[in-house]
């Protein structure tokens, strides 16, 4: 959010209402200001934000190796003196410590009904109750039943299962019932396309798939595709039957509760997996060619584990709001971390988080404001929508509203940077936006990919909750770098993570070596026990990306890092994305597209430049409110969305909007399209254009979009 500090209302009054509270609020600062130095002690906030943390462990001409300077926790030495060695150890030691505490939770839905709108339309809304919570003993007796069902329905240890599932209860508990009998799991996206979904079934030679209610008709084109799957478990919808007809001949369909049933009448030993078993095969959404799986074993995650509980403080009472794929290495082991400290997981959906959400009836509350989370994990594509929200309602909430927040904004930020907070304004102001999310939320951790400055600072501000950012693959299990709790900077992804040694590399192509000033800057390389064994059936990609040196195995991440002062990892740049322009400048397209998607009027975007040419080109997918309101404030007819899209005077407008966000953001003139395509279709998973984590495939959409660069460049 930018914000004018100097901005004046147009409106006399609000001006002067403005000048009031500004001069009231000057009186209140220097009569308070003893008391909050004394009770907020800014000086040690700042100091802890500049401590060390990480120090050069080894340096050379080509490389500068970093490790953190952290201490185990005490949850980090608990796993340690259990002696939990893999994923199924982890599950026994939670349900010893913590036996009937509340593990995880699922929201009944007591009914659908048909909900009439203001414009006339019907739309179906769920009518909700509460969260109906398995406690840590119910969750590991349920996995075990699940293991021994699995095992009755002829599935044999170390042999592949599919998971094709939504994030639930009952996908956790699958997976350790898997776990338990040392079957591997493939997790594949929910959000995948039909090919991607039969090419990780079929190179994993899978005969079982896990999947649900919602997602099971898409097997009856799949199964064509598969020839090795027999056996489809679903887990069922509250309230709707499934329809178990139209599937192939000879395909086994089974309910979720009837493998449960199975387990408990059979007498099946568990078979417990060694570190060095593989948990989990997981297939990324990769931004380029088709899925790559990733072999991820029991070490890999007990290392990742341990490394997330040193980075993550976690409290008694805590509540975490899980609704990420849990196909997702990220949200599988922040949710692991939460079984085995005790934290309760109440499950949610994009349909039903808010009290606003398309899914939840007039008069029924949003889980969020159910459950009352205090930690969340996202990503940046949710908080920049969740930023946008704020910035749209603000926006639209009247003159005087607008101008008051405005500058409620800016007088907290200010004091922020001096390391204070304001309890009064955020009672009086910002507690309001926090209810959107329950109003307890004290911790939001987001990975998967770099967090616009602006977005981390204005989630920071406006939900009063500490925002920090992690770095990490699925070839790393996800864990890499995190941000200290007391770092208050933005744009940056931390130190290393405990166990985790971080590595950068002269990168001579692009210009990015140790020896580079201010800061040393090189290809990133991870290494420590969190590595993955390598690509699934891929040797030659293994080779290529894994190595091993000194007894450690590392992976070469293709992301360029720059090394602060204090230990701290800035992502400048990815080798894939840069691109040197006809003048010989360097254009880095992820660094310019995290940028440019703050823009209001930006919902995704993909930039494109051509080395003979002297600038960039945009293919960006609008908001359609804003594109309408520009279209207005340009002084265009009403017309529609597609209409809007193809009109040149639009495209105009969009460039110079594009341009003006630029230069607050700090971009080069040469970083900024010069021409644009507005795309009139939103980008979907199910399209091929971007990932099931949402980030761009440049080749797919760059084909896609092939004659509308052509014509860009050549206009």
């Amino acid at each position: 959010m930018f914000i004018d500090e100097n901005e004046t209302p147009e409106s006399w009054w609000v001006s002067a209402v403005l000048q009031t509270i500004r001069a009231v609020v000057l009186v209140y600062d220097i009569l308070s200001f003893p008391l909050h130095l004394v009770l907020q002690r800014p000086w040690r906030k700042r100091a802890m934000s500049r401590r060390i943390k990480a120090r050069i462990v080894e340096s050379t001409q080509d490389s500068v190796t970093v490790r953190s300077v952290a201490t185990s926790c005490d949850l980090h030495l608990r796993l340690v003196r259990d002696n939990v060695t893999t994923m199924e150890s982890m599950l026994r030691a939670a349900a010893a410590r913590w036996q009937d505490r509340d593990c995880l939770g699922t929201r009944t839905v007591l009914s659908e009904e048909d909900e009439p709108q203001p414009n006339g339309r019907v739309f179906k809304k769920y009518n909700m109750g509460d969260y109906v919570w398995r406690s840590h003993s119910d969750v590991e007796r349920e996995a075990g039943w699940f293991a021994a069902g699995l095992r009755d329905l002829g599935c044999q240890p170390k042999r592949n299962i599919a998971m094709f599932a939504e994030t639930r209860a009952e996908w956790m508990i699958a997976a350790h019932g898997c776990f338990k009998q040392s079957i591997p799991v493939v997790t594949i996206y929910a959000t995948l396309g039909d090919e991607a979904i039969a090419h990780g079934i079929n190179e994993t030679e899978v005969s079982t798939v896990i999947t649900t209610h919602d997602l099971l008709p898409k097997f009856k084109k799949i199964l064509a595709k598969t020839p090795k799957v027999d056996t489809i478990i679903f887990m069922e919808d509250q309230l709707k039957t499934t329809d178990r007809e139209g599937f192939k001949t000879g395909i086994k369909i089974i309910a979720y509760k009837e493998v449960i049933e199975k387990g408990k009448q059979a007498k099946i030993e568990f078979i417990a997996p060694s570190p060095s078993d593989t948990a989990i095969v997981m297939y990324t959404s990769g931004s380029t060619g088709v899925p790559k799986g990733v072999v991820l074993s029991h070490r890999n995650m007990v290392a990742t584990l341990k490394s997330f509980a040193d980075g993550v403080p976690i409290f008694d009472g805590d509540m975490l709001m899980g609704f990420l794929p849990l196909a997702h290495v990220f949200e599988l082991l922040a949710e692991s971390l939460c079984v085995i400290a005790g934290v309760p997981i109440g499950y949610s959906s994009p349909l039903t988080m808010l009290d606003s959400s398309s899914k939840i009836m007039k008069g029924t509350k949003g889980d969020a404001t159910i459950l009352q989370p205090t930690c969340i994990t996202t990503v940046p594509l949710i908080m920049d929508r969740i930023s946008k929200g704020i910035t749209d309602k603000v926006s639209r909430s009247g003159e005087f509203a607008n101008a008051f927040f405005k500058w409620a904004y800016s007088y907290k930020q200010g004091w922020m940077k001096r390391g204070y907070d304001t309890p009064l304004l955020n009672k009086v102001v910002f507690k309001k936006i926090s209810q959107l999310l329950g109003g307890k939320v004290r911790l939001m951790i987001g990975g998967g990919a770099p967090l616009a400055p602006d977005t981390h600072t204005q989630v920071r501000l406006c939900l009063c909750c500490d925002v920090i950012a992690g770095y990490g693959l699925t070839e790393t299990t996800s864990s890499a770098t995190i941000m200290d709790m007391q770092d208050r900077s933005t744009g940056r992804v931390g130190g290393p993570t405990t166990g985790t040694d971080i590595k950068l590399v002269n990168w001579e192509e692009g210009n990015y070596r140790v020896g580079n000033k201010p800061f040393p800057q090189g290809e990133i390389v991870i290494g420590g026990d969190s590595v993955a064994e390598g690509y699934y059936r891929n040797p030659e990609k293994s080779r290529e990306e894994f190595i091993d040196v000194g007894g450690k195995r590392w992976f070469r991440s293709g992301d360029i890092g720059e090394l602060h002062h204090d230990g701290c990892i800035k992502i400048i740049d990815r080798k894939k994305d840069l691109v040197k322009l006809q003048a010989g400048e360097y254009v880095s397209l992820g660094k310019v597209e995290a940028e440019l998607k703050t823009c209001p009027i930006v919902e995704n975007i993909c930039v494109y430049g051509d080395s003979s040419k002297m600038y960039t080109v945009a293919l960006l997918v609008p908001n359609p409110r804003h594109l309408a309101e520009l279209a207005a404030r340009i002084g265009l007819p009403e017309m529609d969305f597609d209409q809007l899209c193809q009109n040149n005077e639009v495209e105009k407008a969009v460039v110079k909007e594009l341009a003006d966000h630029a230069r607050k953001c700090g971009l080069e003139k040469f970083e900024v399209p010069a021409a644009v395509k507005l795309c009139t279709e939103v980008w979907s998973p199910d399209m091929g254009l971007v990932t099931a984590a949402f980030k761009i495939k440049r080749k797919d959409i760059q084909e896609r979009y092939k004659e509308d660069i052509k014509r860009m460049y050549a206009s």
